[in-house]
C-alpha cells in the first residue's frame, strides 16, 4: 500500500516520505501521528491566558474596551470568511484592489497564517476533504480536526498532494505575495500592536489588560469559532445536498462563524458566494458581500441556479432538506431540547460516509472554471450537471 511506503523508516530512524502518488486516497487509521510538543504546550498556555483575558473582559475592563475587542474580532473574522475563504480560496466573486487590500489587512489581523498558506491549505482541504490528504481530516475525530492537527506533524499525503495545488492566481497577486513575504512583521503590527494600542491610548486601559483582552482572548475566541467549521460542521448535522460528503449543515456553527456552518451545501457547491442556499439565515458574510457589490467594490458574484440545487438534492441528498426532503428522513434527527449539533443529545441515524477520492480530488471553483484546471482530467466527483 502507498501508505506503507510513506511510513517506511530510513537508516537514521526518521520517517521516509517518498514521492509516490496514490491512485486513491482514504483514511488509514493505523497511521501514527507525531505530536509537535512546542505547538501543543504553546496552545495550552495561550488558551489559559485567553481564559484570564475572558475574565478581565467581563469584569475589569471598560465597556469601550469590551466592545472594541468584539469589533476587532468581527472585522478580523470577515477578513477570513470574505477574503481568505470566499474570495481567494473559491473565487466566488471578484473584488476591486481597494477591497482586496482591506481584506488582506483584516486577514492578517486574524492571525491564521498568511493568505497564501491559508488558501493553499483550504484548497487542499476541499480537494481531498476528510481523507489523509486533508490537513484537518474529520475522520480522525473532533479533537484532531478542531485543534489537534495543529499540534502534530502533517500526514505525508498532505505534504505530497499540497504540492499539486494550483496557486498561480495568488502568486500573480502582488498584495498577497507582499503579505506572505513580510507576514511576521505585519502580524505583529496588525494583530497585536494596533488593536492593543487603541484601548490604551483612547480608553485609558492598561497595556496588560488590553493585551490579554483585545489580543489573547479575542484571538482564542476567533480561532475556536473558525475551528468549529472544521470540526462540528463536519461531524454533527445532516447532509441534505450530498450524503456522500462528510460536511454537514449546522445553524449553530453558522451563527458562531458568521455564515460558514452551512457546510454540506458549501462542499457541494464551493463557488457560491453565499456558501449556503439561503443568504438570510445566520449569514452575515453574504450580506456584507452584497453590500460591497452595491457600492462597486465587489462584482461577478457567483450563485448556483435553483434547478441545479434541486437536482443535487434529489440525486444525492439524505432526504432532510427543509423543502425537498421527506418526513422519514427528517424524523431520523432528534434531540432533547434545542435541535442543534452541539447539543449532547443530538442524534441522527444516518451514518457518515467513508470518502475515498481519486488523486485528482474534488472541485474548488465554479464548474465552468474547471476547464482552466489542467490537473483535473475527469468529471469531478459528486458534481451535479
Amino acid at each position: 500500500m502507498a501508505a506503507d511506503i510513506l511510513n517506511k523508516m530510513d537508516a537514521n530512524g526518521k520517517t521516509e516520505v517518498t514521492n509516490v502518488l496514490p491512485k486513491d486516497i482514504g483514511t488509514d487509521y493505523s497511521f501514527k501521528r507525531q505530536i509537535v510538543w512546542k505547538n501543543a504546550i504553546g496552545f495550552l498556555i495561550f488558551h489559559l491566558m485567553g481564559l484570564w483575558g475572558l475574565w478581565l473582559m467581563v469584569s475589569q475592563v471598560t465597556w469601550k474596551t469590551f466592545f472594541w475587542s468584539w469589533f476587532v474580532l468581527f472585522c478580523a473574522s470577515e477578513g477570513v470568511t470574505i477574503g481568505a475563504h470566499r474570495l481567494y480560496s473559491h473565487k466566488a466573486f471578484k473584488a476591486r484592489p481597494l477591497l482586496r487590500a482591506v481584506l488582506i489587512f483584516l486577514q492578517t489581523m486574524a492571525g491564521q497564517n498568511c493568505m497564501y498558506i491559508w488558501v493553499r491549505d483550504h484548497r487542499l482541504h476541499h480537494r481531498y476533504s476528510d481523507t489523509d490528504a486533508d490537513p484537518h481530516n474529520a475522520k480522525r475525530g473532533f479533537f484532531f480536526c478542531h485543534i489537534g492537527w495543529l499540534m502534530s506533524k502533517k500526514h505525508p499525503y498532505v505534504k505530497l498532494m499540497g504540492k499539486n495545488i494550483d496557486m498561480s492566481d495568488l502568486e500573480a497577486d502582488w498584495m498577497v505575495m507582499f503579505q506572505k513575504r513580510f507576514y511576521k512583521t505585519l502580524y505583529v503590527i496588525c494583530a497585536i500592536l494596533l488593536p492593543v494600542w487603541v484601548p490604551v491610548h483612547f480608553f485609558g486601559e492598561s497595556w496588560l489588560h488590553s493585551f490579554l483582552v483585545v489580543y489573547v482572548c479575542r484571538t482564542v475566541l476567533q480561532l475556536n469559532g473558525t475551528w468549529l467549521v472544521n470540526s462540528a460542521a463536519h461531524i454533527y448535522g445532516t447532509r441534505p445536498y450530498d450524503k456522500n460528503l462528510q460536511p454537514v449543515e449546522s445553524w449553530f456553527v453558522s451563527m458562531i462563524s458568521l455564515g460558514e456552518g452551512w457546510h454540506n451545501y458549501h462542499h457541494a457547491f464551493p463557488w457560491d458566494y453565499k456558501a449556503a442556499e439561503l443568504p438570510t439565515l445566520f449569514n452575515q458574510t453574504a450580506h456584507i458581500i452584497k453590500f460591497f457589490e452595491r457600492i462597486g467594490l465587489a462584482y461577478d458574484l457567483k450563485v448556483v441556479p435553483q434547478d441545479m440545487i434541486k437536482n443535487r438534492i434529489h440525486m444525492t441528498g439524505d432526504g432532510t432538506h427543509y423543502e425537498y426532503g421527506n418526513d422519514e428522513a427528517r424524523s431520523s434527527v432528534e434531540a432533547r431540547g434545542p435541535l442543534h449539533p452541539l447539543n449532547p443529545t443530538y442524534n441522527t441515524t444516518f451514518k457518515a460516509p467513508q470518502p475515498v477520492l481519486k488523486k485528482e480530488g474534488l472541485p474548488l471553483y465554479h464548474e465552468t472554471d474547471l476547464v482552466k484546471e489542467t490537473k483535473i482530467r475527469h468529471r469531478p466527483i459528486g458534481l451535479a450537471h
